[in-house]
């Protein structure tokens, strides 16, 4: 029983962040219901990088395990019904809808906390519930852009380099599993629901506590340099550096140190704390230099044992077969009914007493409606009648 049983969750989310947060919530424990419109939800119809499935793309497989699917037409007065008889039972309501639509389907927080007011209402957004970009998309490449982030990294006369991963939506995400999980234990102690609002543009700033604080009380420019460092507040030699068969990080070693481990004799007299800044393009192209003379392995081998913050600079392919990766049990790998063996990555947050697990796999669309209209009290006559009028639908695998 995972540390969330007996929570029900409905997750009305589309894309990344708000699967993801729910997701979370479902390999915790608690029942999520995804609730998605008859034709599916957006991401059944969007393959990341092209990868498709049986009946699944990689997608929509890959950010709702742990979920059972209720396939109804939101905007049919009977669909509609539906998912308000299933607020009763709800914990959590998941949405990311663009501001005003939640309201248009009479699903916002105070249409939904007036039949539950035990409810957690969770409200997911680009920019905010109002103000003057709510009409604008929130696309986690945009909110990059905005977060100024990109001018914290490279070179200044390039440029700026997004970051490697979906970023925006992940920490948004993370935002909002973290905001429901402190609700209900608010509701826990007071035994009342409350409204949580997240947003991508709040969750990218606000990560960056630190950078921020150094440009708003610290008073430092964020100056990018002529040479690809890696952020503009650590000192140098901090990047990726090309070795003769790949690239490594090196991260702000004490220069006289590196100097000695690349042979690098300018590097012995120079101040951390004053040449790491003020000479901080000369730095990086000699380290540059240097370390083009020997292999990944080798420059490795000799910075950790002079105790230089150092690592391997890792594709894909790589993560997979590493040690500490396999170690930790970071990728799990389950059966699913029709796209097979899947291997993906698995649980952040181990329970000794609670450990999370995936007991199911993403649902194909409307899997579970009757299922789920059975246990709201729904009788076969009536599920029938709603499927025909095209108020819900269900799905066979």
């Amino acid at each position: 029983m995972g540390i969330l049983s007996g929570i029900r969750v409905l997750d009305c989310s589309i894309a990344m962040a708000g699967p993801f947060a729910a997701q979370r919530l479902g390999d915790l424990g608690a029942d999520v219901i995804k609730v998605e419109p008859v034709t599916g939800e957006w991401q059944r119809h969007v393959a990341a990088g092209g990868a498709g499935g049986n009946k699944i793309n990689v997608s929509f497989l890959s950010l709702n395990r742990n979920k059972r699917s209720l396939a109804v037409d939101l905007k049919s007065p009977d669909g509609k019904q539906v998912l308000l008889d299933l607020v009763r039972t709800a914990d959590v309501f998941l949405q990311n809808y663009r501001p005003g639509v939640a309201k248009r389907l009479s699903v916002d927080y105070e249409t939904l906390s007036k039949i539950n007011p035990r409810l957690v209402y969770v409200s997911m957004s680009g920019y905010g519930e109002d103000g003057p970009y709510i009409d604008r998309p929130g696309q986690d490449l945009v909110l990059q852009g905005m977060s100024g982030a990109m001018l914290s990294a490279g070179r200044a006369d390039e440029p700026p380099t997004a970051a490697g991963q979906y970023l925006v939506d992940a920490i948004t995400a993370y935002n909002a599993f973290e905001g429901a999980l402190a609700a209900l234990f608010h509701r826990e102690r007071t035994g009342e629901g409350q409204l949580v609002q997240v947003n991508m543009l709040d969750a990218i700033t606000t990560i960056q506590m630190q950078e921020l604080s150094v440009f708003t009380i610290g008073n430092k420019p964020q100056t990018r340099s002529a040479e690809p460092h890696a952020h503009v507040y650590i000192r140098a030699p901090y990047g990726a550096f090309a070795t003769s068969d790949g690239f490594i990080i090196v991260a702000f070693p004490k220069l006289k140190t590196l100097g000695e481990v690349i042979g690098e004799e300018s590097f012995l007299t120079m101040e951390d704390e004053v040449d790491s800044w003020a000479r901080r393009d000369e730095i990086f192209a000699k380290t540059r230099e240097r370390l083009k003379t020997r292999t990944s392995a080798e420059w490795l081998e000799r910075m950790r044992a002079a105790d230089i913050w150092c690592g391997p600079v890792y594709g894909y392919a790589d993560v997979v077969e590493d040690a500490q990766v396999k170690h930790n049990g970071t990728f799990v790998e389950y059966e699913h009914p029709t796209e097979g063996k899947v291997k993906t990555p698995g649980f952040p947050i181990k329970f000794s007493k609670t450990p999370s697990a995936i007991d199911r796999g993403a649902p194909i669309v409307g899997q579970h409606t009757r299922e789920i209209l059975k246990e709201a009290g729904y009788d076969d006559a009536r599920i029938a009648g709603l499927e025909q009028a095209g108020a819900v639908a269900a799905g066979e695998l």
